[in-house]
């Protein structure tokens, strides 16, 4: 059996392996036995709850039926949040007392990915101990003895869509108490995702004047030409309407990615640079550090450094941020994707909370977002995706890693090189930094022209 989990949950086509049913199922039943070991949640004579949310896919509700199934054999019942963030899903859990939260999406992939992520009973996500457990009994179990079919059995499940109105309420409640968005017009792209019916009401209710795209979800058009990976709709949207800003969210609103007025780009690393200084100034930036990933750039770092603020860095996820976060108890930290965490308020990254810090500090400045944004300037980037048959240790290719060393030295001082395979998807991302645009664009052509000669491959994605 292949690795089940990667760097956010299980992803993969409906129908195929690993998202078949019985494979599906398994997975649910051990993970709620597990999980129900763990938890501390008390039922009260009630079958113990599990909180189950999803995106707006079609495979979404047949994959929450196996679900369901699974739990049910484990003696859980799943209470269904329906379409809703993943953050939702972490926020309710530890407040419904679940035993745990578990979320049917592929976040920013295409239409047909889906996935599934389990949140523990605080609301973090499951740790790699835990998955890799999963992983083991799974395995046993396909030589060993599995749980009791379940097609005669009733599905317990509860309607638990009337819990999205205290997510809305949480949210409302990060706001600055003494500040509105009345008199703000505000565009919104939810993505086609999970977002599309309460981002544009939870900002109208708090004064905004609204203007949304991305918000007529059909099961198919998820992330299509749309959200925080195709931000172009957004930015035209944003100059059309003369609006004060934009926002926009992925499949499962676990990102956000904002447009300034005069429509340029604000990705993570400006949203972190940006609440990182509204934190100091308000004395809440604890250890003057925050937690970045591997992948932010270094014109971040280098602008953060100047004033006082250090970073940790870890691998790329915000699961990591999260682990950075906990163990150095830090309160702010996230990724140029826009996966950002504020520690104060949620456990892990939410979209639709990073827009309103970003708009308080908006807010609280009193200026337009293009020159709330000026002093950071990015180091040029380039990212480059090869799509790969098969992840061959990028060890085991010495004429691409002695490519890639000859440009590290190269880029000294100067910049960087960052190689790795995708965690959700099959491809090789290639990451550089350096003073020039034209020159890292080079770099970047050239190792994905040695990769793919050295690995016999010859798709490429860009």
């Amino acid at each position: 059996m292949e690795k089940l989990f990667g760097t956010d949950g299980v992803r993969g086509i409906p129908g195929k392996a690993p998202l078949l049913s019985e494979t599906i199922r398994e997975i649910a039943f051990i993970a709620a036995r597990i999980m129900q070991r763990r938890s501390q949640a008390r039922s009260n004579g009630h079958a113990p709850a599990i909180l189950m949310g999803r995106d707006t896919r079609n495979s979404g509700p047949e994959i929450c039926r196996h679900l369901v199934s699974g739990f049910n054999l484990a003696k859980c019942r799943a209470v269904d949040l329906g379409v809703l963030p993943t953050p939702a899903v972490s926020y309710l859990t530890p407040r419904l007392k679940a035993v745990c939260g578990v979320v049917v999406s592929a976040s920013h992939n295409p239409a047909q990915f889906n996935g599934i992520k389990f949140f523990d009973a605080a609301g973090f996500k499951m740790d790699p101990q835990t998955e890799e457990l999963i992983e083991s009994e799974l395995r046993s179990r396909q030589h060993g003895v599995h749980p009791p079919k379940s097609r005669a059995l009733p599905l317990n499940s509860e309607n638990g869509s009337r819990y999205v109105a205290e997510y809305l309420d949480f949210l409302k409640s990060t706001f600055p108490p003494t500040m509105d968005l009345s008199g703000m017009r505000l565009a919104v792209d939810c993505a086609h995702g999970a977002s599309s019916g309460i981002a544009p009401r939870l900002f109208r209710e708090l004064g905004a004047t609204v203007i949304s795209l991305g918000c007529s979800p059909n099961g198919r058009n998820i992330n299509d030409g749309c959200g925080a990976l195709c931000t172009e709709p957004l930015r035209k949207l944003v100059l059309r309407q003369k609006a004060h800003c934009g926002v926009c969210f992925d499949g499962d609103a676990d990102r956000a990615i904002f447009i300034d007025e005069k429509g340029r780009e604000l990705d993570g690393d400006a949203l972190i640079c940006l609440s990182a200084q509204r934190l100091q100034r308000h004395g809440l930036l604890k250890s003057n550090k925050v937690a970045l990933t591997v992948m932010s750039n270094f014109g971040l770092l280098k602008f953060l450094k100047e004033r006082g603020i250090s970073a940790v860095s870890v691998p790329v996820g915000d699961r990591n941020v999260t682990e950075a976060i906990e163990k150095e108890g830090l309160s702010l930290g996230g990724e140029s994707s826009g996966h950002i965490i504020f520690r104060k308020f949620s456990a892990t990254g939410d979209g639709m909370l990073t827009a309103l810090q970003t708009l308080a500090a908006l807010r609280e400045a009193g200026k337009p977002l293009s020159e709330l944004r000026r002093g950071f300037r990015a180091v040029p980037q380039v990212l480059k995706n090869l799509a790969v048959e098969n992840k061959v240790p990028l060890e085991g290719l010495p004429h691409f890693r002695q490519l890639a060393g000859r440009f590290e030295r190269e880029l000294k001082g100067e910049g960087r090189i960052f190689l790795r395979y995708s965690g959700t998807e099959p491809l090789l991302r290639i990451m550089i930094e350096g003073p020039s645009h034209s020159r890292i664009r080079s770099m970047a052509s050239a190792l994905a022209a040695v990769y793919l000669k050295e690995t016999g491959q010859r798709h490429e994605v860009h």
